[in-house]
């Protein structure tokens, strides 16, 4: 099912614009105090997935590569150190501003190209909002772009664990895998092949239980 290479970059590029302003707006309207709740993003809060999320636009190459070294090649222990200390030197209103200033910044993961960097904020996104219980439906658009990126590959780097299990989206026409059926939204499913558990009530099927934290 793939389409990706039928979108062009700067369609792309617009799609990650827009979520990274709309979700500006999200955080900004944020209660102070939730940006302390828990997020799907293990041992993270709101905070460090928000700091978390504009750290490619604040660090640049030669201070990444710094960070990485200090953090003996780890790439999970440099942006878990990067963000927890990010997210205590900033307040909320500058976290959510540094996505609004950056919407149209350049940058992308080290693989997987431009809709990487979509997949990075909207996913992220989804860490936070599906967490707090807030009903955002990213547009179908955005999703259709992330799903047609969906692969075997894709699920292992982020250890999504899929054996056994056919993901059936019940808002648009999208299947992937073989074995047990489990239903969702499509973003929902999304969450799962980026190595996610959901809270319950979000997926049906046998196996949902499996997907829970």
């Amino acid at each position: 099912m793939g389409n990706t290479q039928r979108r062009t970059t700067p369609d792309i590029k617009a799609a990650i614009a827009a979520e990274r302003r709309e979700l500006a707006d999200l955080l900004s309207a944020l209660p102070d105090g939730t940006w302390d709740a828990p997020t799907l993003c293990a041992g993270w809060r709101v905070r460090e997935v928000a700091a978390h999320m504009s750290m490619g636009f604040r660090y640049s190459l030669p201070k990444t590569m710094g960070e990485l070294a200090k953090a003996g090649g780890s790439l999970h222990r440099m942006t878990d150190r990067c963000a927890r200390r990010d997210a205590a030197a900033h307040p909320p209103s500058a976290l959510a501003g540094f996505l609004r200033d950056h919407a149209d910044h350049p940058w992308k993961p080290p693989v997987g190209g431009i809709a990487a960097a979509l997949g990075h904020d909207v996913i992220h996104g989804l860490d936070i909002t599906v967490a707090l219980g807030i009903d955002r439906r990213v547009p179908e658009d955005r999703i259709r772009i992330l799903l047609d990126t969906v692969t075997p590959r894709t699920v292992r780097f982020f250890k999504g664990d899929l054996g056994g299990v056919e993901l059936r989206a019940t808002d648009l026409d999208w299947t992937y895998g073989t074995g047990a059926p489990l239903s969702g939204s499509a973003q929902d499913l999304l969450l799962l092949a980026y190595g996610r558990k959901l809270p319950p009530g979000h997926l049906q099927g046998e196996p949902s239980e499996r997907f829970s934290p």
